[in-house]
């Protein structure tokens, strides 16, 4: 199996992202944080042979180019990732989230229909394949403070502030 990588430069640093030969997307981690470096290592590990291919990027490259820019509140990508029936639907819960806003842990759970609690959502979270895009930034504590993110609460930190202020521009 076949797997193209590329990087994109960022406000948060350098993410990697990665596609399989029918273009869904496998993963995107940014490269600063809890476990950088680790996105061609994980693909390897699976089976993938990755390599470098810009050219068949170009979707993805756009859809966080226009993020980065304020002008896309979500993402419109064929996603490749294999999870549990339940990490699935906290994935799909953690996507309805609208930019600029959170949710809390619990809520996220009570939303799968109870079917784990606040812990098991922040594991589904951590195994989250493609930071971002499935924005599990956006899940905060019952108390509104940051917990866990596998890109580390620096990145989350940012990637929040960032949704409030274009929020608050775009308003302004």
């Amino acid at each position: 199996m076949k797997a193209y990588l590329a990087e994109i430069e960022s406000p948060m640093g350098p993410i990697d992202f990665a596609v399989n030969e029918e273009g869904a997307l496998l993963g995107l981690r940014f490269r600063e944080g809890r476990h950088p470096g680790t996105l061609q290592k994980r693909l390897e590990h699976e089976g993938f042979a990755p390599s470098r291919d810009e050219g068949r990027m170009s979707a993805l490259h756009e859809q966080l180019a226009e993020y980065f820019a304020g002008e896309r509140r979500s993402f419109d990508l064929e996603v490749a990732r294999k999870g549990s029936e339940f990490e699935e639907a906290v994935w799909e819960e953690v996507s309805r989230i609208p930019f600029g806003e959170t949710r809390t842990y619990g809520q996220v759970a009570e939303a799968v229909g109870g079917m784990g609690n606040a812990v098991e959502v922040g594991k589904a979270c951590a195994a989250n394949p493609v930071l971002l895009v499935v924005p599990c930034h956006r899940v905060v504590g019952a108390d509104g403070s940051l917990k866990g993110y596998a890109a580390g609460l620096p990145v989350k930190a940012r990637l929040l502030d960032f949704e409030e202020d274009t929020q608050e521009s775009l308003f302004a």
